[in-house]
């Protein structure tokens, strides 16, 4: 299993307004290996709170507080330098890449036996073989196993997770949600996901922030 550095990731009174109206207040400490959800309905600001914290909120958006992963501000660093990982509702593989080679694009670069790594990224996700195969022959539950597979290699040293169950069915959901949480949990790494979903927060089984 990989080893990740593991620090808190610290939400200090950030709020976000949209013309003026503030959408959210959050004031948060998240564990490592620990979830924290934040529910709401559309357009309550969900996805608008991950893109400040991962450094890609667009302008229209006013947003203030600070983001602390560890002992690092992260508000100073452009997004590729934050080490946040990202798992969105679609998978978003490279189609022009096999299963292998997406992988592959996750890993960095100092990585020497990226081979190995992804034969085992594979068989621990129950996708042992199928490194040459096309993702479009992939089912949905498949696609979302390597995309999650991916962000891991990634070695990111926190995840945002965006409605990623959102778009699977009823029994698919609870299968990738324990496999995502039960991931997260044994790498040690704090999770903040956004959800309409009760039972995604359930699932998280973390504190819970509901908007609104």
């Amino acid at each position: 299993m990989t080893v990740y550095l593991s620090a808190s990731l610290r939400l200090e009174q950030i709020s976000i307004a949209l013309a003026g109206r503030e959408l959210l207040a959050v004031d948060a400490t998240i564990a490592p290996g620990e979830v924290l959800t934040v529910m709401g309905p559309s357009g309550s600001g969900k996805s608008t709170l991950l893109a400040y914290i991962a450094g890609f909120i667009t302008r229209e958006f006013s947003a203030s507080g600070g983001v602390w992963l560890g002992e690092q501000y992260l508000l100073s660093l452009p997004a590729e330098k934050r080490g946040i990982g990202l798992l969105f509702q679609d998978p978003l593989l490279f189609p022009h890449l096999s299963v292998g080679g997406n992988l592959r694009f996750g890993l960095p670069r100092h990585i020497q036996d990226k081979h190995q790594q992804v034969t085992q990224a594979l068989k621990q996700v129950g996708l042992a073989g199928f490194e040459a195969r096309d993702p479009a022959t992939l089912s949905g539950g498949q696609q979302s196993r390597v995309a999650l597979m991916r962000l891991l290699l990634s070695k990111p040293r926190a995840v945002l997770l965006d409605e990623p169950f959102s778009k699977l069915d009823t029994a698919l959901r609870q299968e990738m949600r324990t496999l995502v949480f039960s991931q997260l949990h044994t790498a040690g790494l704090p999770a903040l996901l956004v959800t309409h979903d009760h039972e995604d927060a359930n699932a998280a089984g973390g504190p819970v922030i509901e908007l609104g």
